[in-house]
Order: structure tokens, then sequence, then C-alpha cells
């Protein structure tokens, strides 16, 4: 071996060595860092916690709300915060009002005194616009909270006015998404959430809209995050839907007001379906529905929105999609949530399992 190779081996062991000297360096340096962020998200949880305390502190009234996002996440997360935070900080629902849209003051019973509703100070047309222009302003187009608006401000000033009350401290949702967005993330163990709700099988006494079967199903089955409007997807909807009320018959829980970006399938022209929308006004629709719910055998409805709530009134749910990975963290919480408290069954129903399994053929249905 020449002098030359001998030096080329020799700094080659000397590379290898320090190539192995440099990876526990690396670790240690990474698992340093990992730990530096997951300190920064518990101090951010900690702020905000601190908050909370704060704002339950004394005798004055306590706004929670206004709830300008999406139904799933209302029932889901919101409601169950707000028991915990009520429970966490004693604060007695004489104390708590809260402020949410078309008629949802029987999900509040319990926790809140007092329940302001949106449409009762803004028009559906004025407060959908406002939104709107509140999700592209600050959102980027998403459902959350994560501040107070212009438009919160305007809507708390007349909440205040229809309380009669001057002031009061303001319990915002930016405080709960800003609570659990680093668990959502990955950044915070799941534990976190559970350490930070509170989950109850509820009864409602809502009364029956007159004109329904004595025996139905519910559906709301719309386009969403889990279920796309592929001509295939649309396609399984019709078919399950017609199956469905083969057996038992469907009162599609459809609203048709446009105070929401989500957009009812059309099921139409399929025997013993029924359309609720008649029924339906801006300022009722939801109680309207969670009437209809509550009443029936069985909800049929796209993962997500009501599908959450419905297995904590009792009723067996069939959630529908297309594609579950966009709502698998939620997936988890509300079947965990749900068998803590024995909720009914839910059932997740993902059309293209049953489209390939040949237990849907939407070649009857191919439009």
């Amino acid at each position: 071996m020449s002098a030359f190779d001998a030096a080329v081996n020799l700094s080659r062991r000397a590379a290898r060595r320090l190539a192995t000297v440099h990876k526990p360096v690396v670790r240690a340096l990474r698992r340093r860092e990992r730990e530096r962020e997951q300190l920064g998200f518990r101090i951010d949880a900690d702020e905000t916690l601190r908050a909370l305390a704060a704002l339950a502190r004394g005798r004055d009234p306590i706004i929670a709300g206004p709830w300008l996002a999406e139904v799933g996440y209302e029932v889901l997360y919101w409601i169950p915060f707000l028991r915990w935070f009520c429970d966490a900080y004693g604060v007695p629902p004489d104390r708590l009002v809260a402020v949410s849209r078309g008629g949802m003051d029987a999900l509040y019973a319990g926790l809140a005194g007092r329940y302001v509703d949106l449409f009762d100070l803004m028009t559906p047309a004025e407060l959908a616009a406002r939104n709107a222009e509140r999700r592209a302003r600050q959102e980027g187009g998403g459902q959350k909270q994560s501040a107070v608006d212009a438009v919160d401000e305007q809507l708390l000033a007349a909440a205040r006015r229809q309380l009669g009350i001057g002031g009061g401290a303001v319990c915002h949702p930016s405080l709960f998404f800003r609570l659990f967005r680093h668990v959502w993330h990955g950044n915070l163990p799941m534990d976190f959430l559970w350490t930070h709700t509170r989950y109850e099988r509820t009864r409602l006494d809502l009364a029956l809209p007159p004109g329904m079967p004595e025996a139905f199903v519910t559906a709301k089955l719309y386009a969403g995050p889990a279920l796309s409007t592929a001509p295939a997807s649309r396609a399984a909807v019709r078919e399950v839907v017609a199956r469905t009320a083969a057996t038992a018959p469907v009162v599609l829980l459809e609203t048709e007001l446009g105070i929401d970006e989500h957009r009812d399938f059309d099921v139409r022209g399929i025997a013993n379906v029924t359309s609720a929308a008649p029924l339906m006004m801006a300022r009722t629709n939801l109680a309207v529905q969670l009437a209809l719910i509550t009443r029936s055998q069985t909800f049929l409805g796209t993962c997500g929105g009501l599908a959450w709530v419905a297995p904590f009134l009792g009723v067996p749910t069939v959630a529908v999609c297309d594609d579950d990975a966009p709502l698998a963290t939620h997936l988890l919480v509300a079947r965990q949530a749900g068998r803590s408290v024995d909720a009914a069954e839910f059932s997740l129903l993902d059309l293209r399992a049953a489209t390939r399994a040949a237990v849907i053929d939407t070649r009857m249905f191919n439009t």
C-alpha cells in the first residue's frame, strides 16, 4: 500500500469516528430544541389559563362568545370547555351568558343562566356577510376565532344592551382556540384536552315539530372537509339515503337559508324522504334540527357538525365521509369522549370502503 493510500484510509477512518461522535451531539441538540419548543407551548397554555382565572374572579356577568365558528367545534369542544371553565373556577350559571345563534340555548341549559341569540342582534344576511369578512381578514378564510375582531366588539356591545348590563368580563372563543391549538397540532398531549373539558350525555326536552312521522331517521348530508362533491360520492350518498328510506322514513334537515358555507346534497326524488326545510327559520333552525334529532331513531350525517353531538343526545349516529384524514383528531375525541359518558353509538361510514367492497353500487345513481 502506498503512502498516499494509507493516508486516505487514515483520513476516512478519522471521518467515520467524527461522524460517530457527531450523531449523539446532534441528537442531544435536537432533543434540547424539542424541549424548548414544548416549554414554549406549555408557557403559552399557562398564560391562557391565567387569563381565564382572572376573568372568572368577581361576581360580574361573564359573556361566553360570541360564537361565530362552525357548529361542530361548538358542540365537540366549546361547550365542554365552558363546562370545565365553570367547574374549575367556580362560576355559577347565573354569571354566565352564552352568545350563539340559531336557537342553541337548549345545549347551554344548566351551564349558562342566560342566552343571547346573534340573530336577535343582527340579520342573518348581515351576520353572514360580516362573518365572511372577518374570516377573510383574520383567519385566511378559516372557521376559527383567533382574536377579537370588530364584528365581535359590535355583537358584544349589542348583547350588553339587550341584557341591560354596562360591562362584564368576556370569555371569548379565541381563548379556547389558543388553549387547544397545540393539542390539535400535536404539540401538547391529548391529556391536556381531557383535563380541560367536561363531556356529558344530555337529554333535551324539545317539542317535535308538527307533521313528522311517528318513527323516522334524521339526515343532514352536505359537502365538508370529510365529504367531497365528487360524482362518486354524490352517487353513494344518494344510495345510502335510498337504502335507509327503504327501512324507515327519512327527514332531511335542510335549511336552505344560506347562513353558512354548507350546501346540502341533492337527494330529491327518493321515496319515503321528507325535507324539513319549510320548518326552518334562521332564528330557530338549529333548535328545530336538535328537536328532530332527539326524536329520531338514528342520525345520518356528514362526519362533523351535528354528527358530533347526536350521540351525546342518546341518538345512534352514522357519520358519512369519503376522507377521514382531515378529521382524524376530532374523530378520536368524539369516540373517546362518547365512551367516557356512555353516549350512543357513533359509527363511521367511509364511502370509499363501502364502494370498493361492493356494499354500495353507485351505478344505479351514476349522474
